[in-house]
C-alpha cells in the first residue's frame, strides 16, 4: 500500500482534467483506488430509488472521486499549490509545504 500525501479535511487545487482549477477539501480517501471525494468538485448524476431514505427517488447530485495524482495540496501562506513534505519536530513527524515551509 502506498503512502499518500493527502489527508481528509485538507484544502485542495485540482491539477488536471475536466475540474482543472478547482478547489474543495476533501471529504474523504479511498487508499484501495488512490482517488479522494473533494467537496463540490466532480459532481455526477446519480438516479436513486425511492427508498426509506429519499421515498421520492429520483435524480441526485453527488461528488465522485478523483484520482490523487490530479489533486495538489493548497498553501496556507500563498494560497496556491504546493508540494508535501515530511520532517522531524520535537519526536514528532510534521507534514509541511515546500513552496512556504510551513507545518500543515
Amino acid at each position: 500500500m502506498v503512502k499518500l500525501k493527502i489527508k481528509s479535511g485538507d484544502n485542495v487545487v485540482v491539477t488536471a482534467g475536466d475540474h482543472k482549477g478547482s478547489e474543495g477539501k476533501v471529504m474523504k480517501v479511498i487508499l484501495e483506488k488512490n482517488k479522494a471525494i473533494v467537496e463540490g468538485v466532480n459532481m455526477v448524476s446519480k438516479h436513486e430509488k425511492p427508498s426509506a431514505n429519499s421515498p421520492q427517488g429520483g435524480i441526485v447530485k453527488k461528488e465522485a472521486a478523483i484520482h490523487i495524482s490530479n489533486l495538489s495540496l493548497i498553501d496556507p501562506k500563498s494560497g496556491s499549490a504546493t508540494r508535501v513534505g515530511y520532517r522531524m519536530e520535537d519526536g514528532k513527524k510534521v507534514r509541511f509545504a515546500k513552496k512556504s515551509n510551513q507545518v500543515l
